[in-house]
């Protein structure tokens, strides 16, 4: 079991997480959910262009590193011309996927970390994960994804910090 995140913030965004959602389907796995779009500001840069993300849920039989190999070729088929590397280096973009978590495993390679090193400092990320997977259990930080929402946003137990 797979989640990964969604976003695009130039051309129709829509259409593109839509046919990223129909890609992954095909290519990947099963596709068991798929979050409404939300509308955020770029995080990291500045941009007059704001993102619609998502989260999906993704039940696959490929293995992590062949799970990244196919969304960076979905990525591509959607226009998207780089993946960029480091803080320095966001952009607006036509599509971006990034795999968040791959069931409870923790692995550390050049090209692919899970879980994903920042999805808990990403508001972006994890409203649309709240959403569709909120008990979901972050396997290093030990806290649900509704729990690291909430942290996010000031709350402890529905109530403002």
């Amino acid at each position: 079991m797979t989640y990964l995140s969604l976003g695009a913030n130039l051309g129709n965004r829509r259409q593109q997480l839509t046919a990223a959602a129909a890609l992954l389907s095909e290519r990947a796995g099963r596709l068991l959910a798929l979050s409404r779009f939300y509308e955020t500001a770029p995080w990291g840069y500045d941009s007059p262009h704001p993102f619609l993300n998502a989260a999906a849920q993704l039940e696959t039989a490929l293995a992590p590193q062949e799970l990244l190999a196919a969304t960076r070729q979905i990525e591509r088929d959607l226009g998207r011309t780089a993946k960029t590397g480091g803080a320095a280096a966001y952009q607006d973009r036509l599509i971006d996927i990034d795999i968040l978590l791959y069931d409870r495993l923790v692995l550390k390679l050049p090209d692919l970390i899970l879980p994903h090193p920042r999805m808990h400092l990403r508001t972006f990320v994890l409203q649309p994960l709240a959403e569709i997977a909120p008990s979901l259990q972050h396997p290093v930080l030990n806290q649900t994804v509704a729990e690291l929402y909430c942290v996010r946003h000031g709350f402890v137990h529905g109530h403002e910090k």
